[in-house]
Formats: structure tokens, sequence, C-alpha cells
């Protein structure tokens, strides 16, 4: 049976992981500044606001709701997006408690 190198690590980290890579990409991280922006549902075609096809954004914000980020609800012949706001606290939470898991002590130097 094969296994996958990601499944060699404890649960935490590769739940860190997938949210960390929904995050991994500059399309993502303009679709989430854009929807924080617009405080509400957006109803239409996001890509409007990127330098990017319909398909790619299409696949970003895909990538974006797998992770919980966001979601989007039909209505009618269009979606509404909206970012989750309570998923994007527990990132906030999770991302900060890493980083103050990896915290350098005060007089760290990586000169040799």
């Amino acid at each position: 049976m094969v296994v996958s190198k990601t499944d060699l690590f404890d649960e935490v980290l590769q739940d860190r992981a997938n949210l960390f890579k929904a995050l991994a990409h500059p399309a993502r991280l303009q679709i989430l500044q854009f929807l924080a922006e617009t405080k509400t549902c957006i109803s239409g075609d996001i890509s409007e606001e990127l330098p990017l096809s319909r398909s790619t954004v299409n696949q970003h914000l895909n990538e974006l709701k797998e992770a919980g980020l966001i979601q989007g609800h039909v209505s009618g012949a269009k979606m509404n997006y909206c970012l989750d706001y309570r998923k994007v606290e527990e990132m906030k939470k999770i991302l900060l408690d890493f980083l103050n898991e990896i915290q350098l002590p005060e007089n760290y130097s990586c000169v040799s």
C-alpha cells in the first residue's frame, strides 16, 4: 500500500499545511483581501478584479472554498462569494500559534 509522505506527519501539522497552502498564492490572497474590503457577499465575476482568466480565478476560489475560508452560494445563475469570518479568525489563531511555537530567541543571529 502506498502512503502519502504527508501522512507521515501528525494531523495538526497536516491541517496547518493544508490551510497555509490556501494562502500560498497571490491571487488567493487578493481574493481574500477583496472580499474583506467589500464587507459583503459578491455576486458575479470576481475575475474582473484579478489579472487572470475566469477559469484560473475559479480554480483559486475552489482552493479557498476547500480550505473553508470562503463560501460560495448559488443565486440564480450567479455565485455569491463570502468570507467565512469564523474560519478566518480560526486561521489567524492557528497562524499566530504556529509562529509563537517557532519564535526565535532575542539574540538569535544566522551569521556565523
